[in-house]
């Protein structure tokens, strides 16, 4: 298996480079297009307040300077992705309406990279990153400083839907990895979770894994950070548990604390 297009969405600030160059780390492996996606704010978005039929003064200055932050916020995205020493890169500025825009860009992508701001709620794309999980249910790499592609992968394992898909969708990164360990804390989950059988599923597939069976009860993301961090991992694999509520993503709390954390770089589905 292999991956085509690695996606990083880009908001014109100062998170841009850390993004694109995590996005690259990805994509080089596999000679994948780097595909650096501006969204800016939406001009749309704020065209409801600006009241019915008329546009004031006021609205239309408000309008101008959406319009040149953009603008620079463009400039500031282009350089970025301009600096990357990376040949097979491109960039796309979209235009109202931005959210059908990116959710179209990543339909046709295979990972989508952020930085680690927007994960945790913080900054301009952090709206974006809720949409990219939950709406599309694109799977999304969590850049953290070090990202290494071709080390340690640890992948987390209960046997549920979303752990099975993300599990499933690593796989072009674990035939990458020098090493996949695969990390279990049976006393964390009320189902029978068998890592044995995901092993099976990968040697199947050509990929040799190693088992971590965590001992921990009660919330799994303490475990689960504990075990990568002994197996040295550089990322872990993981669902993303939750649910949409008032079109926002409210993740459960193990995502959250794996969000939250310092550990390593995370490669998650919904």
């Amino acid at each position: 298996m292999s991956w085509a297009r690695i996606m990083a969405p880009l908001s014109g600030g100062q998170g841009d480079r850390p993004a694109i160059a995590a996005a690259a780390e990805l994509a080089r492996p596999f000679g994948a297009e780097l595909a650096g996606i501006y969204a800016p704010a939406d001009v749309a978005d704020v065209m409801p307040w600006m009241g019915e039929g008329f546009l004031g003064g006021v609205q239309t200055t408000a309008l101008e300077s959406l319009n040149e932050a953009a603008a620079v916020g463009e400039a500031v995205a282009r350089a970025a992705i301009d600096a990357i020493a990376y040949e097979k890169k491109r960039f796309v500025a979209l235009k109202t309406p931005v959210w059908a825009g990116l959710s179209a860009e990543s339909r046709l992508s295979d990972v989508i990279v952020f930085a680690s701001d927007a994960p945790r709620g913080r900054g301009p794309l952090a709206q974006a990153f809720q949409q990219m999980v939950a709406a599309e249910q694109r799977p999304v790499l969590v850049a953290r400083e070090g990202l290494k592609v071709g080390g340690v992968v640890a992948v987390a394992w209960d046997g549920g839907k979303e752990a099975s898909r993300a599990a499933r969708l690593a796989l072009p990164l674990l035939e990458k990895a020098a090493k996949v360990v695969i990390l279990a804390a049976p006393k964390a989950s009320a189902r029978k979770i068998d890592p044995e059988r995901l092993q099976a599923y990968y040697a199947a597939r050509g990929v040799k894994s190693a088992l971590g069976m965590l001992s921990d009860a009660g919330d799994a993301a303490p475990a689960l950070l504990r075990g990568a961090a002994e197996a040295g991992a550089d990322i872990l694999v993981a669902g993303a548990f939750g649910h949409p509520r008032l079109q926002e993503f409210i993740f459960g709390g193990t995502t959250r604390s794996l969000l939250n954390s310092e550990g390593p770089s995370l490669f998650l589905s919904h």
